[in-house]
């Protein structure tokens, strides 16, 4: 078997060079202001294919015979790693097919397949469609190509410590995102083999936290679910080839819960004008968790294939979350005047009105009360407290709304 060694890493780097984009770190001031320590963000999410999958992939090709190569390459994969696969399997000029579960959005199927890999839609889950493709692999004789649990595919993700150290030779914390744990293999080998005192950090959704589980266990553990809307990294078994390395080079890990990647989002999004999927916002969460100071913290963007649908529900629950949307109820009199009188309030407090409600049945005795629903649209915190307390200070009785979102975890 094929074990991890600086030889090989340093191999790898310069191969990758030939796929990959230069992905800067980029100094994130709004972060650093924010957390007390020195923030950069290392953009994967900026990778031709949207993400740093293509490293592996490409990697792993460049391992193979030319035997190898000739029969082709098969892999299972709903995302990133499919498109990583497809992309890297063109530049090579070999074969590869993707078993795809048939629920996988047609955006991403088509995007595989105009790398030029063939579609295969099987099963409902990930898991059936792994099954089936490594069937074929076995069937064909063509290599079968693990998103994570392959040493090689590991070997070529951690270029990006060595990236990462080549630019800021003085980093004192890595951040990486562990769905199966290729990437964070990479990465905290690599950086452990360069500079021992480099501290590597993985970070886990709170659903999803399957490499916690193992390393408390000591053996690979997996979880009965893995329900997060970091999809990318919703695994329920780390690969078993990576747990002793993960094990001897990860310092600790951080687990995040799915709500705080939705402040993440609109948090990097707003200030650097950058998407990132769920998966690649899990070390930007993970930086309120660091209890250090004055420190240099690299966080590694995993990738941003974020779909318009979830971009948007991402939006308004990060506004919901932040308080800059509310909805609240006031009751009013039934007689005219009243809304006036509600929206001169909301005015002289400088928010804005999004949507209104007026409901006349909210009383049996309709000479009596109707309730007004405002959705408005605040500074934040403070000033959301501030027209409350107007409101009441009014007479209008103001109770808050819970708002309910779209986002499907």
């Amino acid at each position: 078997m094929c074990k991890l060694t600086l030889e090989k890493f340093e191999e790898a780097s310069e191969i990758v060079r030939q796929v990959t984009l230069e992905t800067k770190l980029v100094y994130s001031e709004f972060f650093t202001q924010q957390t007390g320590n020195k923030i950069y963000l290392k953009p994967e999410n900026m990778q031709y294919t949207g993400a740093y999958k293509v490293r592996g992939a490409y990697y792993k090709i460049s391992t193979m015979t030319s035997e190898e190569r000739a029969k082709g390459l098969v892999t299972a994969s709903a995302g990133n790693h499919a498109q990583g696969v497809a992309y890297a399997a063109k530049i090579y000029g070999v074969k590869a097919t993707i078993v795809m579960p048939t629920t996988t959005p047609l955006v991403k199927v088509n995007h595989t397949k105009a790398y030029g890999a063939e579609v295969v839609l099987y099963g409902d889950v990930y898991d059936e469609a792994c099954e089936y493709a490594m069937k074929i692999a076995e069937e064909s004789g063509a290599t079968f190509v693990h998103p994570f649990n392959d040493l090689d595919v590991a070997t070529g993700q951690g270029s990006i410590a060595m990236e990462i150290i080549k630019e800021l030779p003085t980093v004192d914390y890595i951040l990486v995102p562990i769905g199966g744990g290729g990437l964070a293999t990479g990465v905290s080998t690599l950086a452990k083999m360069l500079n021992p005192k480099i501290k590597v950090i993985g970070v886990e959704p709170v659903g999803a936290a399957c490499m916690k589980a193992s390393l408390a266990e000591g053996h690979v553990v997996t979880l009965p679910t893995a329900k997060t809307i970091a999809d990318g990294t919703a695994v329920k078994t780390p690969g078993d080839k990576l747990l002793p390395y993960i094990q001897e080079n990860l310092d600790d890990i951080i687990t995040v819960d799915d709500e705080e990647l939705i402040v993440a989002f609109l948090d990097l999004m707003e200030n650097h004008k950058m998407v990132a999927e769920n998966s690649g916002l899990l070390t930007i969460a993970a930086l309120k968790h660091m209890n250090v100071e004055n420190k240099k913290i690299v966080s590694i963007i995993s990738g941003g294939n974020m779909d318009v649908i979830t971009m948007s529900s991402m939006v308004q629950h990060g506004l919901i979350a932040r308080d800059r949307v509310f909805t609240v109820s006031v009751l009013l009199p039934d007689k005219p005047g009243q809304l006036v009188a509600v929206a001169t309030k909301i005015a002289e407090m400088n928010a804005n009105v999004i949507k209104l409600e007026h409901n006349q049945f909210f009383s049996i005795n309709r000479n009596d009360l109707v309730e007004l629903r405002i959705t408005l649209e605040a500074f934040g915190t403070e000033h959301k407290k501030k027209i409350i307390e107007k409101l009441e200070q009014e007479g209008f009785r103001p109770r808050l709304v819970q708002l309910k979102g779209t986002l499907n975890g």
